[in-house]
Order: structure tokens, then sequence, then C-alpha cells
């Protein structure tokens, strides 16, 4: 069989086909969101919680469990679920919000993103559904009980899966074309007892008729999912289809609406007339969802309601339609069956399947989405359905075996559910702020704090695409330096869509007038690291061979960047000394000072600068390769060698400013102001910061770009001073090469000798992000009379700073360490054997720089892998469920960061965004065995 995958992706790209019009953009969470929060306060995840969810429309998206939808949200698909105990129906993953408890901002759920592909032809994904009642309150009440310094309390602590008392509800979806899409969801009951669930796989529309005229177009005509006489729901909305107008309203005419009257009426919604189940000249047009039989061979049970708050239970006032929201969980949990709607038809709608299962018996469901010009030929549930999950599942498999190039069956498995997970955390995010700060017409103003709050001086956003997000529950939004790292393992699967994220970043309806790019949601002006160009220049280089990559990929990044790099120069070089400040970006609370607590994080600490040094190098790069076909680029290659030599002098003590501590022999931040200049002496990871930026020209670079090397040729006859102190053109082992770097060999010795200590960075599975050393002596720095300290803390932060669930004091980070390695080994292409370093620090053995990336990277990558003595898993740890059970051995969580010590994953715990890279790093692996 060919590559299928490969080729429907070549259709995608050319319009042949619209492969990607439907996928797992479904939000995991859009409750307690900024895009939801109308309050005066800002605290958005107590003014919409998840009790609320259930009974509350959304204005922003659609959240569901293991679900999918359209790249625009109109119709989404999901799961509900009752175990005939829980007080609440599944229709979505619980977690604690940022004030519950001592590491809040956590999904307390165990599900697992299992398998997909980059057209979303194919999907996996499982969810793990207790038997016994859900234990909310217990994860609630346990929580806040305990302390900054207990371990954090999950769902597998509570007990509540022992004995298997548990279902493994297994989600599939797989795409016959692009408009019939086919799912499957397999029970089985993992029980020793015989158990009985409730599964409801639901439909419904996003809401955009309750909020006024200005939410959406055409709200004057509301979307409707109805019931045939032939068991068929069919769903017509009036943008979803292939409709022109003139079909659109032919269509839409044979619904009336009708009005019983205030609180009691339906709200607008359609009724029915004598025409409904004529087919009509625009069958082809509209969507239809057939369920399959029940376990008995008969026709499921359907029921309706309409997706509108139910404002009855929330604010005591009458509800808008008769049918609201919640009518589900009040039928099916509490047994009030004239909640839902008996014409059969709504807004929203599900089949309602009850198994009674034996233990380890297992029960498929199965349903069909179609638009009707791809309409199955014959029944929808032959065995035709379940051969074209065979054949995407084979054709998957096939696609994977060319990208992941491991013959080690462990680190396939780890790198395929990588994948899985970048792919699973594609989400349609939908904000747009000039909106949101006015308000709708249909609802109560919000408060006028809002329009000098968060967020106000950002009224350009315009947001309504599918981004790549970091974790779908915990961070449902993008982040600008996060997303940058997703790119780098979504080039290897998906080159055209990484691309597209990265120009989709730059866009006016993105970027600040200013060159600013969105940080994210919960604040767009914050400062994150610049990264931004490293991400568009590793995805400009996996986009093909030397000689035919994409630049107009790259050259239509780079002139956005250069927005971006003039910005950070004229916004955070406040002094005018080339010291770029800004606080620790994007590492949180990785130095002295609570950023959310105290003056000196903004302009003041000057850790920003070696990030710019690592911009200056990537925009230099850019430009020569840009140069090769337009020699206009060889004058912007000269203006960031200069910027990268302005760096140099700042960060290398020039006038007294400089970052390098010759005494340490480390990098270290200052706080500073017009008149004092003072370190901040604690090593952490920002200190390494400067080994980023390696940059090897060619002799070539400069005899094929005169104007370029001419400038060069300047600086290296009247600036000698700076090979003193960086590696400033100076020559290697590497022929015909010269190396641009921050720091120089005797620096880059030194600084390893800290980084390659176990006692102080190098952590058996990585390094951490600070040194090991504050562990028993806490650093601490007085600064205007008040003391400020900060400890090592390998796993969860005792800091309440993003509700105790983000940690820089000590914790392994992927993204960081893929940075440290890659340059490792640029160091020593370009020095060899002329470099030798001691590895590990004190172990009086010397090995060269590409050794030491090694190892590093079998540091990481031993953090999924078995170990030789127990045989477990150090992410899992204290888990033994994940070693000892076959139904979780081969599943797995990618954490945020992990424990520096123990290995344990902490942190939000689907966090296949950047923790994807260990696909990349499984890669480095093997080319470098």
């Amino acid at each position: 069989m060919s590559d299928q995958e490969r080729q429907r992706l070549y259709e995608d790209k050319v319009r042949a086909q619209n492969w990607r019009r439907w996928g797992p953009y479904l939000s995991g969470r859009q409750w307690g969101t900024v895009r939801e929060d109308y309050s005066h306060n800002g605290d958005s995840w107590s003014y919409f919680t998840h009790d609320q969810s259930r009974s509350r429309a959304y204005r922003w998206g659609e959240d569901g469990l293991l679900g999918i939808t359209d790249v625009q949200c109109r119709l989404c698909l999901g799961l509900a679920l009752w175990n005939t105990r829980d007080p609440i129906l599944k229709e979505r993953l619980f977690g604690l919000d940022r004030h519950q408890g001592n590491h809040g901002e956590d999904v307390k759920e165990l599900y697992y993103y299992l398998d997909n592909t980059p057209t979303h032809s194919y999907m996996k994904a499982l969810y793990k559904y207790p038997q016994a009642e859900f234990p909310y309150t217990a994860l609630v009440e346990e929580s806040a009980r305990r302390g900054p310094t207990d371990p954090e309390y999950k769902i597998l602590d509570t007990g509540i899966f022992n004995e298997s008392r548990y279902f493994d509800v297994t989600a599939e979806y797989c795409k016959n074309s692009p408009n019939d899409i086919l799912g499957r969801f397999t029970v089985v009951n993992r029980g020793p007892e015989r158990a009985t669930v409730h599964v409801l796989p639901q439909l419904w529309y996003r809401n955009v008729w309750d909020w006024g005229e200005d939410c959406e177009a055409n709200v004057d005509v509301k979307p409707i999912l109805l019931l045939d006489k032939s068991g068929k729901i069919r769903c017509e909305h009036p943008t979803l289809g292939a409709l022109d107008e003139r079909s659109r309203l032919n269509s839409m005419d044979r619904y009336v609406e009708e009005s019983e009257g205030g609180s009691g009426g339906d709200g607008g919604a359609h009724t029915l007339n004598s025409q409904t189940n004529v087919v009509s000249h625009d069958d082809e047009d509209s969507f239809f969802l057939e369920f399959g039989p029940a376990p008995d061979g008969a026709p499921v049970p359907v029921l309706f309601t309409e997706n509108t708050t139910n404002a009855e239970r929330l604010y005591g006032a009458s509800n808008r339609a008769r049918f609201v929201k919640d009518a589900f969980h009040e039928y099916v949990v509490n047994g009030l069956q004239e909640k839902v709607n008996p014409k059969s038809y709504g807004t929203k709608c599900a089949g309602h399947y009850v198994l009674d299962l034996a233990p380890g018996q297992e029960i498929v469901v199965k349903l069909r989405l179609y638009q009707g010009c791809e309409r199955p030929q014959g029944p929808a549930f032959t065995e035709q359905f379940d051969s074209v999950f065979r054949q995407r599942i084979q054709e998957a498999d096939i696609f994977y075996k060319e990208v992941i190039v491991s013959p080690n069956e462990a680190e396939r498995l780890i790198a395929r559910q990588a994948y899985a997970g970048l792919l699973w955390n594609k989400q349609f995010f939908y904000y747009i702020v000039r909106e949101w700060l006015r308000g709708d017409s249909n609802q109560p103003q919000p408060p006028t704090e809002r329009h000098s709050g968060r967020n106000s001086d950002w009224q350009h956003i315009i947001n309504k695409d599918i981004v790549s997000v970091p974790d779908k529950w915990e961070y449902p939004f993008y982040s600008a330096w996060n997303l940058a790292f997703h790119m780098i393992p979504m080039s290897r699967v998906d080159i055209q869509f990484a691309k597209s994220q990265l120009v989709l970043l730059l866009s006016e309806w993105y970027m600040n007038a200013t060159g600013q790019i969105p940080a994210y949601e919960n604040r767009f002006a914050d400062n994150t690291p610049p990264v931004h160009a490293y991400a568009v220049l590793k995805v400009y280089k996996a986009s093909g061979v030397k000689g035919k990559r994409d630049d107009l990929f790259l050259a239509r990044c780079f002139h956005k960047l250069v927005l971006n790099f003039t910005w950070w120069i004229n916004e955070k070089d406040c002094l005018g000394q080339n010291v770029i400040n800004g606080g620790h970006l994007g590492l949180d609370n990785i130095g002295v000072f609570d950023r959310s607590m105290c003056k000196y994080t903004g302009d003041r600490l000057s850790t920003a600068t070696p990030w710019m040094g690592f911009f200056c190098s990537l925009m230099l790069e850019i430009s020569l390769i840009l140069a090769a076909r337009e020699p206009v680029y060889q004058d912007m290659a000269s203006k960031f060698f200069e910027d990268f030599i302005a760096v140099l002098d700042s960060i290398n003590d020039m006038d007294g400013i400089g970052l390098w501590d010759e005494e340490d022999g480390f990098y270290y931040a200052h706080i500073k102001d017009a008149k004092t200049c003072e370190p901040v002496k604690i090593r952490s990871m920002a200190g390494l910061i400067p080994l980023f930026t390696t940059l090897v020209l060619k002799e070539r670079d400069f005899r094929e770009n005169p104007g370029f090397g001419k400038r060069t040729k300047w600086f290296i006859e009247h600036r000698k001073d700076l090979s003193k102190k960086a590696s400033f053109m100076c020559r290697g082992s590497a022929r015909d090469s010269v190396l641009l770097s921050i720091t120089n060999k005797k620096k880059l010795v030194r600084i390893l000798r800290h980084v390659l200590d176990e006692d102080k960075f190098l952590s058996p599975f990585g390094l951490r992000s600070l040194s090991k050393e504050y562990e028993k002596e806490p650093y601490v720095l007085t600064a205007d009379g008040i003391k400020y300290s900060v400890k090592y803390e390998p796993g969860e932060s005792e800091s309440k700073l993003f509700g105790g669930n983000s940690n820089w004091r000590g914790p392994v980070h992927l993204p960081t360490n893929y940075l440290l390695i890659e340059n490792l080994r640029r160091f020593d292409y370009f020095f060899g054997e002329e470099l030798m370093v001691e590895f590990p620090t004190g172990s009086g053995s010397y090995a060269r720089l590409a050794a030491v990336a090694r190892d590093l990277e079998r540091r990481i990558t031993s953090l999924f892998l078995p170990n030789d003595t127990s045989g477990g898993r150090p992410c899992y740890e204290p888990h033994e469920i994940y070693n000892n059970d076959p139904n979780f051995r081969n599943l797995f969580l990618f954490h945020e960061f992990y424990d520096g010590d123990t290995g344990r994953g902490c942190g939000a715990s689907h966090h296949t965004g950047w923790t994807a890279l260990i696909a990349n790093i499984l890669e480095n692996q093997e080319e470098h065995r």
C-alpha cells in the first residue's frame, strides 16, 4: 500500500480536497478561560466554573470529552458518559481551578492520546472512567488540605481505580472522505463485576444565536438538528454546507419558527412543516448523523435539546428556551424525561446507549457523520465501516514507519504517542478582543473596568483559527513561545501546518502594530523569549533538502520578524546600553523574585539580553540564506551582524554592565537603573542562555556576499578586543569555518563545569533549570531592605504563582535542554577534539561535547523508557500501576516538566506541545548512535 496519508496531505495543500475540515479541534476546557470571563476583576476561574459549565452556553467556543469539530467549531461531536452513580453527567473533563488546592489549574482525570494523523484521517484516544462515584469532593477537599510542600493529590491517589473498577472508553474517528466521518467508541469493563454505563455520543452546534447581532454572520438563520423518518439526524446550518444563498433559503424556509410565549417557548427554535421529510435538491449539501444500533440490534433512542443557558438554574431567571443545555444531565441522571424535546429537534442531540457489561466484556458503539454529497453507498454500518477503519489504521502505520526512524519498538511507541498528543492538541481558538471588551447586544454590558484592564490595548486581535495549544485542558490557548517549539516536531509530520502556524502569529490580526507577538490570552503584552525566528529557521530547514527549500516562507516570516526585532530593541533597551530587559522571559519563577509581586522583574532585570543575542544570530543566518537569491539581503545581514556585536559588548562587560562573572565563571542577571548595576548571583538556566548562540559561518558566506564580507572584515580589524571575550570570528578544527558565539572556549569550559556537575545542574534525566546547590542553602538577596530567596524545588513549585503548577526552580524542561544539546553539537562540530570537558564534573573522565550531547539525550529519553532494575518508567513514579497493569503499561503522559531528582512528571499532564520534542530527541539519538 502506498503512503495514502501523504497523498491526502498533498490533496489538501493544492486544495483538491479539504481533508483538514474536521479534526480534534474541540477544546478540553472552555470554562475558566479569559474568553468566557466577563468579571470586573479578571478572575476567569471564579467567573465561569466547572459546575456551571453543564448549564451555561459558551460565547467563544465549545468543549467536550474526546471530541471533534469543524475548523470554525460550528458543529461539534463528543462523548458523554454516566456510570449510574455520578452526580453529574460526564460531558467534559474535571480539574481544579487555581484557587483549589496546593497545585491548582490541574486536570484530575485519566485520558491518553494514542494516535492521530496530520489530516486526522485516523484519530484515537482513551478515557478511563471510574465505576464508583467520581471523587469530585475528595479531590477538592484533600487538595485544599495539603500545603505547598505536600505532593499533589491525583485521582489515582483516591483509590477509585483499585481492583480495576473502571471502564476503558476508546474513542476512534476516521474519514472515509473529507466529509464522511466514522466514529467508533469501544467500551470495556475492566472490573471484576458486571457494571452498567450510559454512553451518549453528542452532536451540537456552537451557540451563536443568543448573543446579538454582532456575534456571527447569518445569525438570523438559526441552525437545527432534526430526526427524520429514516432515523437520520439532519443537520441544517447556514454556512456549514456548500450551500449558495438561494439553496440555503430554499432549505431553511421548510422550517417555521413557532413561539409559544415567554419562558415556556422554544426561544425561536424551528419546528417542522409537512415537507420536512421530503428529499429535496439540497440533500447533497446538508450533513447527516446516523447512530449505530443498540447492543440488542434495536434503533437507539435519540435525545434533543437546545444548546442554550439554563438561566433558571444559574440565576433564578426565566429561560429563553423551554429545553436547555443541561437537559441530558437531567434526563439521564435525574430521570426527568420532560427536560428533552419530544418533537425530536433542537441544536443539541445525543444517542442514548445503556450498556450492561460483564467483567472483561467490550461493546462497540458506532456513528457516522457525513455530508449528503459524500454519503455512504448503502447502509452506514456494514462491513465496509470496519474496513475503512482497518485501512486508515494501516495507512497511519505506513506513515509513521517513515516518520519515526528508530527501529526500537519501545522508542517508536513513545514517539508515536508524542506525535498523537501534538496533533490532538490542535484547537479552535476564537477571541475578538474588541467585541469581547464591548460586550453583546443581547447580554448585560461588561463592567467598565474591562476597558482599561486585560488586553484592552490589543483591540486589533481577531483570532478565529485552528492553533496548536500546549495542553487542551490546562493551557487551552496559544502561547507564542510554546507554539514555536511545537512546530519543530510538527514539521516532521506536517510541514504545511507548521509553516502556517508560524506565519499566523506574525499576521496582522495577531501581531501588534508595534511588532510585538502576542504572548498568550491571559496577557498578550507579556514578554516571552524571542524564539519565533528559531522555529522559522528550523521549519524552513525541514521543508526540503538544501537548494529546494521554501524560500518564500522564510522571506515572508523574515520581514515580520524584523518588526518584532525592532520592537524588542525600541521597547526593552530602556537605558540605551544594548542591555535588553524584561525579566526572566518565559521562565516564570526561575529567579529570586516572584514576578507577580516585585518591581525588579521587569525593565530593571537584564535576563533578556542573551535571548537577543540568540535572536540576532538567527536573523543573521536567515539574511544570508535569503541573500543567496536576493543580494539586497546582504545589507540586512550586515545590520544583524552589527547588532550581534552590540549584544556581545553588553553581555561581556562593556563599561561595567556585562553579565559575565569572571570569579564564578557564569553569566548572571543584573538589577540595574541609571546609576547602579548589581548582579543577582544565582545559577539557573537563565545563565545558560548565552550558550544557545552558536553560528558557524563558512568562507563562502563571505565570498558570495561581498558587502557583508567587507563589513565583517572591518570589525575583525578594528574590534580585536571582542575575541578575548567571545567566540568572535574565531577558527577551530572545522575547515573553512568561523564561529560567532556569545561565549568563547575558555568561558564555555568554565560554565560547563557547573552544568555537568551532578550536584548542580546535571540530573539523571537531563539538565535542571536551577542548580541543586540551593537545596539546603537557598540563595538570599537583599534589595531595598527586603530579603528575597530562592531554593531548589525539583518538582512542583511551592509558590502560588500560576496556581503552583508551574516551576523553573529545579525541574527538567525539554525545550531548554533541546536548545542546549543542539548547540553543544555545534560547538563540537567547530572545535572537535580541541575541546574536551570533564564529564561528569569531578569524575576525572573527559569527553567531546558531542558525547556529552548524546548522554544528555540518553538521560532525557530514560524518563519514558523502562529502567533496568524495576522495569518502571521514571516519569510515572510513584504510581506502580503504570508498571504492573497491562492496561496502563504502554500509555504515556507528556508532562510540562519533570522532577529534577526522580524524573516524575509534573505540571500539565498533556503538554504534548513542547514535550513532543521527545520525538526529535529520539530521532537525533538514533542518528548519532
